[in-house]
């Protein structure tokens, strides 16, 4: 168990990828502050095969306050926070720009970006206390190629990848490290709408889409599954990956070399 007696606070638990991460940590031994807006975190933490090292707490990443609220409560019930996962996100209009409007632009960059600095910024402290303090922000392969249609959740996260890097420099004095994760399309419901979408755009079958915007030039011609990304934020969480800092890591079933 490489992360016992440890806590970390993961955002998006409630459901699909965050779930998935949340259970990989604690099956690791860690204690995981379940964050998100939905009832979803109870039934996460219901998952938990000691519920002790489970903490639901309702968070909205977009409302700084919230933020604090949920991290304070974290670190009093655990006595300190060892590692921030920054997961939770929304996948944006798919539309081509001319009918993106910048309400829906300015949205999906306050919950993708400016949530992780909400968060790290209440984190950070707590994190350069631990002796083995980490952050894990959850990008996309998205954030490094072209998705036709997809703009403000592209530029998204190549901004996760640009705050990843500076925030490895600025925590680095601490020896905390920071990195991301850029998944390829991950198995599950908000990529099967993703699909959906892009199939209606193009006039595609649904098999079409998924071929030609997301399986069609990986290496291994699938999707990726949530728990090939849960591994891999319990390895950069654990002491095998305190060398580790600074980069984007892509689990993608070979899509992306850079």
């Amino acid at each position: 168990m490489t992360l016992e007696d440890t806590t970390a606070f993961v955002t998006g638990a409630s459901q699909g990828l965050g779930r998935a991460i949340a259970l990989q940590l604690a099956d690791e031994g860690a204690n995981v502050a379940l964050a998100a807006r939905g009832d979803g975190i109870h039934d996460t933490a219901a998952e938990f095969d000691d519920e002790s090292r489970a903490l639901p707490v309702e968070t909205d990443v977009t409302d700084e306050e919230s933020v604090k609220a949920a991290i304070d409560e974290t670190v009093e019930e655990f006595g300190g926070l060892d590692c921030l996962v920054n997961n939770a996100g929304i996948a944006g209009p798919t539309a081509p720009v001319e009918d993106v409007s910048v309400d829906e632009w300015e949205h999906t960059m306050d919950v993708n970006v400016t949530g992780i600095l909400r968060c790290v910024k209440h984190a950070s402290p707590h994190l350069r206390e631990s002796d083995r303090g980490s952050v894990v922000n959850i990008s996309s392969i998205t954030g490094k190629r072209p998705l036709e249609g997809r703009t403000p959740y592209a530029a998204s996260k190549m901004a996760v990848i640009g705050v990843t890097r500076t925030l490895a420099f600025e925590l680095g004095e601490d020896d905390v490290t920071v990195n991301a994760i850029c998944p390829g399309g991950v198995r599950g419901d908000r990529i099967d709408r993703v699909i959906e979408k892009q199939a209606e755009q193009r006039g595609l079958s649904f098999e079409e889409a998924k071929r030609e915007a997301l399986t069609g030039d990986t290496a291994l011609g699938r999707l990726t599954e949530p728990e090939d990304v849960a591994e891999m934020v319990a390895y950069l969480a654990g002491d095998k990956a305190r060398n580790v800092t600074a980069q984007d890591i892509n689990v993608d079933a070979g899509t992306i070399w850079y």
